[in-house]
């Protein structure tokens, strides 16, 4: 029963991976049907280009600004949702809505809505959205982590609410005959049983930010100036606009590379036997 699953994965996944990682050591332009052996060429190309590390810290502070914006928004709202059954599934197919919708098209739209001359603030008269949003690089940023957010809390605020209703009821009863209030059981019962959950979905936001490719080129293009010029965004640029398909797939592979570190990170956090069950010793 697995076959077909291996066979997925081996001709989308590792083989691809296994190609990019033997034209990283190649010269390439990506339209000539010439591929040259470079050695390590490439790698050293990238490795001492100084705008690399600028990439580096632009694709982590993306990483962890969204992090740090969409974990405490879905935990509460899956906290919150949980607790309310009469309007769970409305809710959980509302909140599908965004994760449906191209990243390009959501790009395109609030990209319109935040233009300064002709978006939401200049048709409603509101001067603090007249703004040069897309043209400030801190600006910019915060528009990528605010999109990126509305478009991905809803599906981690799912994961939560999930997490929570697998909490027993007893131990809610037994807190509150101990006195405890709503805030002592979120923090004292809520949250710690909320752990593997909370590190699947840490894992699913840290990986899935390294990804980010589209919203940001369709947003910023990478700009202002560099400003929101992520790893994604770089490797595209090297590939497809400098015709170096050697040295943008030495970024790939480091993309790669990082996000299996990081998930392995995570993992670790989680204990020995992240498989074990939350609910043990309860």
């Amino acid at each position: 029963m697995a076959w077909p699953a291996l066979i997925a994965f081996v001709a989308f996944g590792a083989v691809p991976l296994v190609g990019v990682l033997a034209l990283s050591f190649t010269s390439w332009s990506g339209v000539t049907p010439e591929i040259t052996f470079a050695g390590l060429d490439s790698w050293k190309s990238v490795l001492t280009d100084p705008d690399l590390p600028h990439a580096v810290w632009v694709t982590f502070l993306i990483m962890a600004l969204s992090w740090l914006v969409q974990t405490p928004i879905s935990v509460l709202l899956g906290v919150f949702i949980a607790a309310h059954k009469r309007y769970r599934g409305v809710l959980a197919v509302l909140f599908f809505i965004p994760l449906l919708l191209s990243q390009a098209a959501i790009s395109i739209t609030y990209k319109m809505l935040l233009d300064p001359n002709f978006g939401l603030g200049a048709g409603l008269g509101f001067e603090f959205l007249q703004q040069d949003w897309l043209g400030d690089g801190t600006l910019a940023v915060g528009v990528v982590i605010f999109v990126v957010s509305w478009q991905f809390i809803p599906f981690h605020t799912l994961i939560y609410q999930g997490g929570v209703r697998q909490i027993p009821a007893s131990l809610y009863e037994a807190a509150q005959i101990d006195g405890a209030g709503r805030v002592k059981q979120f923090f004292s019962i809520t949250l710690p049983q909320l752990k593997y959950t909370l590190i699947t979905s840490s894992t699913l936001m840290v990986v899935g930010s390294l990804t980010f490719f589209d919203l940001i080129y369709v947003l910023t293009a990478g700009g202002p100036g560099d400003a929101t010029r992520a790893l994604a965004v770089d490797m595209y640029q090297r590939g497809f606009k400098a015709n170096l398909m050697g040295p943008a797939s030495a970024i790939a592979v480091i993309l790669v590379l990082v996000g299996l570190l990081l998930a392995l990170l995570l993992r670790r956090l989680g204990g020995k036997d992240a498989t074990a069950s939350q609910l043990e010793g309860a």
